[in-house]
């Protein structure tokens, strides 16, 4: 292909389509024959990237090119018009709310959608639809810490403070973040704390990110998988134990001391390390690595800061409660320089759970119980209140529950690919396909999208205007860098098209600055408010925080939370006891090993986008398992060979990878494949009883070397590697 264009000077300002970092970027556009318009991205100055990209960036255009892109309506795998599909769907929805009634339609989101996008959806179910089921996948993201900072410190927003913030601590705590693969430019933000010898990352596994600790004095802390509560309670108990806690900042600022002090009476450091495996004397310096960098101390500052290894659990709330108790012990929230922050992983996780797809939340971060949140929002959709549903069931909960009796005969999936991403995945095949309708809107034909029986397709992120709100808050501007393809439509156009065919007179705008200027409406007042904001100011103003209240003069932001008060009743942090109860599958003797999943560089989620990419394929091409040297000799399995893994709920066949780097007692697989590689259709779908998210970090595992054909290792697993790699 000859490009006729040069690359315009100026480009098209957006941000990276994939994680919650959300890294600034340049689109530029070249026309080449016949009309054909190829993207590249380079690099743009943003306090968070700071100009850098990791090679799922720099590679995201690649996804605008993709050879099998959708592009026409698909009913029952048929190519159809949009009338065709809207009028089916719209025809099929009637019928069953009709006869089920209008819990009989459920609505899945994503994490992935714009705040514009995420806001319509919960608004097309809620009035439309009238229906109380809808959820989305940030319920496997940033559930547990939602649940935990909601409880203890009044509000949820991921990091409550600015990532580059962090360039000036003397110690940082992080747990369960493997940041150097799944995040690599926010590393630059931990030179100074790891210059310091001040980084302390827990994980059972030695990743990337561990790595960084060792040639800078630093600290890989590896405990037994699932006992990260009880490491953090050891280590509160040392800094009470020690006069480590900051005691005027306790009296002050927090309530609730006295009951936590009785409970970690019991988490000794003798104990704590019999039930995580860690010794003593690294639980000590840990803890004073941590005690000598708080304010208090005259240090330089600390933060504990969580990630899904920690949260993924069923007790994951309890898991970060207990990480900001350590945090509030030692006097860091609300403080310039310290504090606790969950990451984000999702590209827009933040701002999909604040405005509506949530099960229990409408705009605003409001409660869907609160009857003075339900009039306001109402008001603002002009609605009865009282014609509003109520809380839906959470994610998994609504998964399990699809096509059974008195469960969801419908299920609408935006943004998702919940047949790879979902834990116990041969599970959720199986509700999927018990279901009336299944409709998913993708750009892609993903594995979820390849069992539906309507697919929709719909822009990505380079094609289209919004906003997203990345991991710490700040409210970012989305751009459109060339059009989409003939025949494509955005999501506001197919909400709006199918309120009107089913009857609504509820108003739906496709304009997604008109709709954000709803949004901002609807939030007023909220703990996530963004009533002040406008499409027209974030282009004027890319840098601010919510919450940004409307008012008399422009609210600057708020990029540190908590410096004067905590958003609870009496302004105070609540410190919470919390106990150890452990996973919720023992190791037996039919599955003596623990499983870990997690991610690799080359991947994001489900890998539906990532394994379209050439140089991405190349990098990562197929699933694995990793497998401690003296474990792989012990069953008699060597580098390469085919294994074969058990659970509960099904088996999974890959190659081996030997490294010290996992726990003798521990293997490792990454979840972003289908098929035999998929490492969710072995994970448990045990949920924490406060925040529903699943628990996808631990489960017991048998592990076998293969002594089946090697052609068990199907081509769903690749998804279309010879396409891909030509």
């Amino acid at each position: 292909m000859t490009l006729l264009a040069a690359v315009t000077p100026e480009g098209a300002d957006s941000h990276c389509p994939y994680c919650a970092l959300q890294c600034a970027q340049t689109l530029h556009t070249t026309v080449a024959e016949g009309d054909v318009r190829t993207v590249t991205a380079a690099g743009r100055d943003f306090p968070t990237n700071k100009g850098g990209m990791c090679q799922k960036g720099w590679t995201s255009p690649t996804l605008l090119r993709a050879t099998d892109r959708l592009t026409t309506p698909l009913l029952h795998g048929r190519p159809v018009s949009w009338d065709t599909a809207l009028t089916f769907v719209a025809d099929r929805l009637s019928a069953l709310r009709a006869e089920h009634g209008p819990a009989s339609v459920a609505v899945f989101g994503g994490g992935g959608l714009t705040n514009e996008k995420a806001y319509a959806l919960g608004k097309f179910a809620r009035t439309v639809l009238a229906t109380p089921n809808i959820d989305y996948n940030g319920r496997f993201c940033m559930a547990s810490a939602a649940a935990g900072a909601n409880r203890t410190l009044g509000v949820d927003r991921g990091l409550p403070f600015p990532l580059a913030d962090l360039g000036g601590a003397q110690a940082v705590l992080l747990l369960g973040s493997n940041l150097a693969e799944t995040m690599p430019p926010a590393v630059q933000h931990l030179a100074g704390v790891r210059a310091a010898g001040g980084l302390v990352v827990v994980d059972p596994r030695r990743s990337a990110t561990a790595d960084l600790t060792a040639d800078d004095g630093g600290l890989h802390v590896q405990p037994v998988p699932g006992t990260d509560l009880a490491l953090l309670l050891g280590l509160a108990h040392i800094v009470l134990a020690e006069g480590f806690a900051d005691v005027a900042y306790l009296d002050e600022r927090t309530t609730g001391l006295d009951d936590v002090r009785r409970s970690l009476a019991l988490w000794w450091p003798e104990r704590t390390e019999q039930v995580t495996g860690v010794p003593v004397a690294t639980l000590r310096r840990a803890a004073f690595l941590l005690a000598n960098a708080s304010p208090s101390r005259g240090g330089a500052g600390a933060y504990v800061l969580t990630g899904r290894g920690v949260e993924q659990s069923t007790q994951g709330t309890d898991t970060v409660t207990a990480a900001i108790t350590l945090a509030l012990l030692l006097g860091l929230p609300g403080r310039i320089g310290s504090g606790y922050g969950a990451i984000t992983g999702q590209g827009n996780g933040q701002g999909g759970r604040e405005h509506g797809q949530k099960a229990d939340q409408l705009p605003g971060y409001r409660s869907i119980e609160d009857e003075s949140a339900r009039a306001h929002v109402a008001g603002v959709w002009g609605v009865d209140p009282a014609d509003l549903p109520r809380t839906g069931m959470p994610a998994i909960e609504l998964l399990r529950s699809l096509g059974t009796p008195g469960g969801p005969k419908a299920l609408l999936v935006h943004g998702s690919n919940v047949l790879v991403s979902a834990p116990d995945a041969d599970r959720v095949r199986e509700r999927l396909a018990s279901l009336d309708l299944l409709v998913v809107c993708d750009f892609l034909p993903s594995e979820t999208a390849q069992l539906a029986d309507v697919v929709l397709p719909v822009t990505q992120w380079a094609e289209e205007e919004g906003t997203m709100t990345s991991l710490e808050g700040c409210v970012i501007r989305r751009r459109r860098a060339l059009p989409p393809p003939p025949g494509v439509r955005s999501e506001l156009e197919i909400l709006a098209d199918l309120a009107h065919r089913l009857g609504s007179t509820v108003r739906f705008d496709t304009s997604p600055a008109a709709v954000f200027d709803e949004l901002a409406r609807a939030s007023a007042g909220g703990r996530a408010d963004y009533s002040g904001l406008s499409h027209e100011r974030l282009d004027a103003e890319p840098d601010l925080f919510w919450p940004v209240p409307a008012g008399p003069a422009p609210h600057p932001g708020t990029p540190r939370m908590f410096l004067d008060r905590f958003p609870t009743p009496d302004g105070r942090a609540r410190l919470i006891p919390v106990d150890h109860r452990g996973p919720s599958e023992d190791l037996r003797r039919d599955a003596p090993l623990f499983l870990i999943t997690g991610r690799v560089l080359a991947h994001y989620q489900s890998g539906a986008q990532t394994r379209r990419v050439p140089e991405l394929v190349r990098s990562a091409p197929t699933p694995f398992v990793e497998l401690h040297p003296l474990l792989a000799d012990r069953l008699g399995i060597g580098e390469g060979d085919l294994v074969q893994l058990d659970t509960e709920r099904g088996r999974g066949v890959v190659r081996a990878r030997l490294t010290d780097a996992v726990r003798p007692d521990t293997v490792f697989m990454p979840f972003h494949w289908a098929g035999t590689g998929s490492a969710n259709r072995l994970t448990t779908d045990a949920t924490d009883p406060i925040s529903g998210m699943p628990e996808f970090k631990v489960c017991a595992v048998d592990v076998q070397r293969w002594a089946g054909p090697a052609e068990v290792l199907d081509d769903e697993s690749l998804l279309f590697p010879e396409e891909v790699l030509r």
